[in-house]
């Protein structure tokens, strides 16, 4: 099977995954992969991630032009940005999961830091999540924020709308994003409940232990 067939393919069962679960519903989130040639495969605009045919993915070029497939997802300037900003961005995974969203709605969130620090895994995985502003489905403006982040974040949360996250590979990516609704989950069942977050010297150690850069 070739790179492409092989990467559509790919895309689908991840993407049914994540649908069958919950993570995602309707015609909502979008996934893109880089390919060894520098194109791109994204989901389809309008399109459900529990029934995507791997012929329907979109392939675009480099310059962004449509190769084959359908027309691609609005949110393409936020998924290229990921790729311009960060060198070892192999996949990107926008969801509108519902307990991440709901983090975002929280009035005393730090917007450097949104995922509080209750396990290692979200810090090995993630890093720190940044709080980005609201922005119309589809507005480029989506992608100019993320490259002002200048490549220092892998993850962001958006504003009443949802979850980003870019790994080296899409099977990296789609962990992270589920370890980024999962810590989200658990932030807001212990909410009020004086949890005992790690101290600084616990995520100290995982962040030396496990490389994650925590800048």
């Amino acid at each position: 099977m070739s790179e492409i067939a092989s990467a559509r393919e790919q895309i689908c069962l991840m993407a049914k995954s994540m649908f069958d679960r919950g993570l995602t519903h309707g015609s909502t989130g979008n996934i893109s992969l880089r390919l060894s040639d520098g194109t791109l495969l994204v989901t389809p605009t309008g399109s459900s991630m529990g029934f995507l045919n791997p012929a329907q993915i979109s392939h675009l070029s480099e310059k962004g032009e449509l190769l084959s497939g359908d027309k691609p997802t609005k949110e393409i300037p936020l998924h290229t940005a990921f790729y311009e900003t960060r060198s070892n961005t192999g996949a990107v995974v926008h969801l509108h999961s519902c307990h991440s969203v709901a983090l975002t709605l929280l009035p005393d969130i730090d917007p450097e830091n949104v995922l509080p620090t209750l396990t290692p895994y979200g810090i090995m995985q993630l890093g720190k999540v940044r709080l980005l502003p609201f922005f119309v489905p589809g507005d480029p403006a989506m992608g100019e924020a993320v490259r002002g982040l200048a490549g220092k974040r892998s993850a962001v949360l958006l504003a009443n709308h949802g979850p980003v996250v870019a790994g080296k590979d899409l099977e990296a990516a789609v962990y992270a994003m589920e370890e980024l609704e999962a810590t989200a989950r658990l932030a807001l069942l212990m909410r009020g409940t004086g949890a005992i977050s790690l101290t600084p010297d616990q995520i100290g150690q995982v962040v030396e232990r496990f490389d994650v850069d925590w800048n």
